[in-house]
């Protein structure tokens, strides 16, 4: 098998070999690449930086861009490598871009000497305007708060629905026993068409047996 050379001709060293390899497989595993321009920060304002990304699950990496280059596959969107010119400091986000461009965007309101340039979201090119964009749609865990409010919504319209039907049964229920005459008591002789026998006079039971 050939082995890979530069364009001087030369075969490429070990670890820059391993650093295009970590490149191609955090492009490949991240949800996108926010890039932006870092020149001017401080140590201090970096650490920061890589804090607050860090809180949005998004790692702040600064590779050569010639290793960049090199890593990025043909199916690059057209016009990422125009995103490697000048210091380039790489945004890898995992599941929540919008929280990571939140971050990016609210740090670059805050220090000047963040740029924002752009990014690559499921295959395609972000201008730096889209990428501020993005810091404006909901984060994950505001649209899974928002999916379980549409889930709970229908649950508590069903509940309201039962409590007032169980309601309207129970009126129902009460008007049709208002409305129903009082039964009358089962040992009221007057409501009875026959007489105790103890009652009966044994004369005049005779009489009626003779008859």
């Amino acid at each position: 098998m050939a082995t890979a050379t530069t364009a001087e001709g030369r075969a490429p060293r070990a670890d820059k070999v391993a650093v295009v390899d970590e490149v191609r497989q955090r492009f490949a595993e991240a949800d996108a690449v926010l890039f932006t321009e870092y020149r001017g920060l401080d140590v201090a304002e970096m650490a920061d930086l890589r804090g607050r990304l860090i809180d949005a699950d998004c790692r702040y990496k600064i590779y050569k861009n010639t290793l960049v280059r090199r890593a990025l596959s043909d199916d690059a969107p057209s016009g990422t490598l125009d995103l490697l010119l000048g210091p380039t400091a790489l945004a890898f986000c995992g599941k929540d871009p919008s929280a990571a461009a939140q971050a990016l965007r609210t740090f670059a309101a805050e220090h000047d000497a963040l740029v924002i340039k752009g990014g690559v979201l499921a295959g395609t090119l972000l201008s730096d305007a889209q990428v501020r964009e993005l810091a404006d749609l909901p984060s994950r865990d505001e649209l899974m708060a928002q999916m379980l409010g549409a889930f709970a919504a229908p649950l508590t319209a069903l509940a309201s629905m039962m409590n007032n039907l169980i309601g309207e049964v129970s009126g129902l229920l009460q008007a049709l026993a208002d409305k129903t005459p009082d039964s009358p008591a089962p040992d009221d002789p007057s409501n009875s068409d026959s007489t105790d026998p103890a009652q009966i006079d044994p004369a005049q039971m005779d009489t009626e047996n003779n008859q």
